[in-house]
C-alpha cells in the first residue's frame, strides 16, 4: 500500500470511534487529511486511532455535549496540527424509542443537548479558533428522520430537524468564509442503528430501491465531497443519502 500524500488540511470529527463517524474519519484520512476524532469510550477511541493511523490521527475522549470537552478537543487539535479546516458533527444519541406524547422531558433534553447543542458548541469553537479568519467547511450528520415524522424515533427525528435548520442558519451566518451543509442518511448498518435492522436486514432493506442498507463508507464519501473543493459552491444544503428510500414516500 502506497503512502497517501498529506493534504495539509485538518478535520475534527465527533463521535468517531466507530460507525458513521469512523467511516467519515477513514475517508478523510484516505484523501490525506490529518484528523482529530472524539468519542466517549477512551479504549474504543484509542483502538480507532491505531486503526486509522496514529501518525496522522489523534483522539480526545469525552461527552459531546460537555462544553469543557468541546473546548479541550478544539484546543488539542489546534495544538497538534495548528489548524482546523473541517468540522464533522456526527456525535448523536437516541436513548428512547416510541412516541413523543408521554416522553420524559429529561430524556428529550439529553437528546437535544447531544444532537443539536453539541453541534452548535463545536461549530462556535472551530469558528473562533480557525475558520472565521481562514475558511473551511462544516458538515452536520442529520437523518432522514428529520425530514418527516418517525413514530418510533420521535425525539431523535425532531432533534435532527432542528439540526437541519441549524445547518441553514450557520451557513447564512458563517458565509462566505465557511460552508455549512448536512447529510441526512437513512438506516446505516452500525451498532447505533442495530435495533432498526438486526435480525431482519433483508426485510428492512426491501423498501430501498438500491436494494441494501447503508454502510459507514457511504456517508464518509458524502462528507468527503462536502468538505472538498468539488462542493465549493454548495452551502446550507441537506444531502439525502438514503439508497433511494425516500422515493417511495408517496407510493402506495
Amino acid at each position: 500500500m502506497t503512502a497517501v500524500e498529506l493534504s495539509g488540511k485538518v478535520a475534527l470529527v465527533t463521535g468517531a470511534s466507530r460507525g458513521i463517524g469512523y467511516g467519515v474519519a477513514e475517508a478523510l484520512v484516505a484523501r490525506g487529511d490529518r484528523v482529530c476524532i472524539t468519542g466517549r469510550n477512551e479504549d474504543a477511541l484509542k483502538e480507532a486511532v491505531e486503526k486509522l493511523g496514529a501518525d496522522r490521527v489523534i483522539g480526545v475522549a469525552g461527552k459531546a455535549h460537555d462544553e469543557a470537552h468541546q473546548a479541550v478537543a478544539v484546543e488539542r487539535v489546534m495544538d497538534a496540527f495548528g489548524r482546523v479546516d473541517f468540522l464533522v458533527n456526527n456525535a448523536g444519541t437516541n436513548p428512547v424509542f416510541g412516541p413523543i406524547a408521554d416522553m420524559d422531558l429529561n430524556v428529550a433534553r439529553k437528546v437535544f443537548e447531544t444532537n443539536v447543542l453539541s453541534a452548535l458548541g463545536f461549530a462556535q469553537r472551530t469558528w473562533h479558533a480557525w475558520q472565521k479568519d481562514n475558511g473551511g467547511a462544516i458538515v452536520n450528520i442529520a437523518s432522514v428522520a428529520g425530514l418527516s415524522p418517525s413514530p418510533f424515533i420521535a425525539a431523535y427525528g425532531v432533534s435532527k430537524a432542528a439540526l437541519i435548520n441549524l445547518t441553514a442558519q450557520l451557513a447564512h451566518e458563517f458565509a462566505p468564509a465557511v460552508r455549512v451543509n448536512a447529510i441526512a442518511p437513512a438506516v446505516v448498518k452500525t451498532k447505533f442503528a442495530a435495533a432498526l435492522y438486526e435480525g431482519r436486514e433483508e426485510e428492512a432493506a426491501a423498501g430501498y430501491p438500491l436494494g441494501r442498507l447503508g454502510v459507514p463508507s457511504d456517508i464518509g464519501g458524502a462528507a468527503s465531497f462536502l468538505t472538498s473543493e468539488q462542493s465549493a459552491w454548495v452551502t446550507g444544503q441537506t444531502l439525502v443519502v438514503d439508497g433511494g428510500v425516500f422515493l417511495n414516500a408517496g407510493v402506495g
